[in-house]
């Protein structure tokens, strides 16, 4: 079933709640939307804040995430880099295998792309698995 963008962003916190929970955190939400994250969460006395992305594989086999934020006003549209220093770890939910990938931010420049199937070349140095980012870091 296709999305639409704000619709596919909204199961994406979702999931990532679920699965958040079933991994054993407390999760909570901030009051406003203007947070620069979407969930906060509270395991072993330590609390983290997680911005959550949700994307569909694409023709190759991959998830693309950029640090960027994308909004629109009377100006037109903006790009905005994410300052990673407010975000603890992302979370991208995928659709396509309807899992949740974790992993810190700060561990990357300005993006960074995790491969869901094989390449077909069967590389795999440098190659980043999403299967590998399952788990909270």
């Amino acid at each position: 079933m296709r999305h639409h963008t704000k619709t596919l962003g909204d199961l994406g916190i979702l999931k990532a709640q679920l699965d958040l929970f079933e991994k054993g955190f407390i999760v909570a939400v901030p009051l406003t939307e203007h947070a620069p994250f979407d969930l906060i969460i509270y395991k072993n006395s330590r609390s983290r804040t997680v911005q959550v992305k949700a994307r569909s594989v694409d023709a190759k086999g991959n998830l693309n995430v950029t640090f960027r934020n994308t909004y629109s006003d009377a100006k037109g549209m903006h790009n905005v880099p994410v300052d990673k220093t407010h975000i603890d770890i992302y979370c991208v939910y995928c659709p396509d295998t309807d899992l949740c990938y974790y992993f810190d931010p700060k561990e990357f420049n300005k993006s960074v792309c995790l491969r869901v199937s094989a390449p077909k070349n069967n590389q795999r140095k440098n190659v980043k698995f999403a299967a590998d980012y399952r788990q909270v870091p």
